[in-house]
C-alpha cells in the first residue's frame, strides 16, 4: 500500500494504490473536480521498455551510489542520480521495495551524504547550483514521503529552506542559490521541491507560493498561449510544458493558462516544429497533461510513447535513448531517465502527480 498524501493546500487525501489499479487524479482543494477519469494503460510492449530502461540505468549507477553523465562534477551527479531515482520510484521502487530497491537505497544515500550542513547539495557546478540542488531536493522528498524515515526530514528541512532563501522579490530562482535574477528552467524545479516536500508534511509559507505564482504567470504569452524562458522572452515547447506544470502543483489547475498552454504543446508535439529539449520538455509535459486528465492526457500519453518507442535503443535486454531520440540531451543516462519516467506515469506511483 502506498503512502497518504496532502495536497497543496495541506488537506488530507487518502489514496490506496495498489498495483492492479488504475485510480484517476484526486481532487483538488475547495471541491473542485477532478479530471474526466480515462484509463490509459501501460502496454506489455511499454513495460518492456520501462523495464529494460531500469536495467540499463541500474548498470550505470556508480560505487558510491550516484549516477552521473560523466566523471567528476561536470558530470552532475547530484542531479542525475535525482533523476534516475525518481524514475526506479515511478516504477515502484524503493528504499525497501521492487526489483531495485538496493539501486534505490544506495542512491538515496549518496544524496543524503552530498548535503552540505547549510542544506545545499555539493559536487555540482558552481555557475548550475540550483539546477542541481531543486532535483535532488524533490527526489529526497519524495523519499522521504514514502518512508517517513527521520534521518532524512532534517536534511529535506534544510535544502528547503535554501530554496526558500533563493527566492529573488520577482518570485523566481535562477542558476546560484542568492535571491537574484531568475528563469522558467530553474525556477520549475525548485516549485516541484516545495510542492514534494508540503506533500510530505513540511511547511511552505504561503508567500512564496503566491510569488511563485506570479513569476510564472509573467511568462506567459497571451497572443499563443505558449511561456517564454524568462518575461518577455519567446515562447518555446520546453518552457511552456515548464510553465504549466509549475501552476499546477502550485495549485492553480485551473487556471485558464494551464489550458492554453496544453493547447500549444499539442499543437507542437502534432507539428514536430520546436524539438529542442525534447527529452527535458517532456519531463514536464507528460505530469501536466498528467493532471489535466481525460482526453488531453491519453491522447498525449499515446502520441509521446509511439515517439519513445520509435528511437529507443537495445543492448541485450537492456533499453535506453541518447541522442538519436533527442539531440540536445546531456546524455543517455538522463534522456533514459526522463523517458522511462514518462513511459511509468500510468501506474499511478508518484503522489506529487496527484491533484
Amino acid at each position: 500500500m502506498r503512502r497518504a498524501f496532502l495536497n497543496w493546500r495541506g488537506r488530507c487525501l487518502t489514496a490506496s494504490l495498489c498495483c492492479a489499479a488504475f485510480l484517476s487524479p484526486s481532487a483538488i482543494a475547495d471541491n473542485q473536480p477532478a479530471p474526466a477519469e480515462t484509463v490509459v494503460r501501460v502496454t506489455p510492449a511499454i513495460k518492456g521498455l520501462i523495464r529494460g530502461g531500469l536495467k540499463y540505468l541500474a548498470s550505470k549507477q556508480n560505487i558510491d551510489g550516484s549516477w552521473s553523465l560523466k566523471e567528476g562534477r561536470m558530470g552532475h551527479p547530484v542531479a542525475i542520480t535525482g533523476y534516475a531515482l525518481l524514475a526506479f520510484m515511478a516504477a515502484g521502487n524503493l528504499p525497501h521495495e521492487g526489483d531495485y530497491a538496493k539501486n534505490v537505497a544506495s542512491g538515496m544515500q549518496f544524496l543524503l551524504e552530498s548535503a552540505q550542513p547549510d542544506g545545499l547539495f555539493r559536487g555540482t557546478s558552481g555557475s548550475q547550483y540550483m539546477y542541481n540542488h531543486g532535483i535532488a531536493t524533490i527526489a529526497l522528498a519524495e523519499l522521504y514521503g514514502e518512508s517517513n524515515a527521520p534521518t532524512l526530514r532534517p536534511k529535506l528541512e534544510r535544502a528547503i529552506n535554501v530554496i526558500l532563501k533563493a527566492q529573488n522579490p520577482a518570485g523566481g530562482w535562477r542558476y546560484t542559490p542568492a535571491p537574484r535574477d531568475a528563469d522558467i528552467s530553474v525556477t520549475v524545479l525548485q516549485v516541484v521541491a516545495l510542492r514534494a516536500a508540503q506533500d510530505a508534511g513540511l511547511s511552505i509559507p504561503q508567500d512564496a507560493i503566491d510569488k511563485a505564482i506570479a513569476y510564472v504567470v509573467s511568462c506567459y504569452h497571451e497572443d499563443n498561449g505558449g511561456f517564454s524562458y524568462q518575461p518577455a522572452g519567446a515562447p518555446g515547447f520546453a518552457r511552456t510544458a515548464a510553465a504549466i506544470y509549475s501552476l499546477q502543483v502550485l495549485g492553480k489547475y485551473d487556471d485558464p493558462r494551464v489550458k492554453a498552454g496544453s493547447d500549444y504543446l499539442v499543437k507542437n508535439l502534432t507539428s514536430g516544429k520546436d524539438r529542442s529539449h525534447w527529452s527535458y520538455g517532456n519531463y514536464y509535459a507528460a505530469p501536466a497533461q498528467y493532471m489535466i486528465g481525460g482526453n488531453t492526457w491519453q491522447d498525449w500519453y499515446t502520441q509521446i510513447s509511439q515517439n519513445i518507442t520509435k528511437t529507443a535503443q537495445r543492448e541485450g535486454d537492456m533499453v535506453y535513448w541518447d541522442k538519436a531520440a533527442d539531440p540536445s540531451t546531456p546524455g543517455a543516462v538522463f534522456t533514459t531517465a526522463a523517458f522511462v519516467h514518462v513511459l511509468a506515469m500510468p501506474y499511478h506511483l508518484m503522489p506529487l502527480y496527484q491533484r
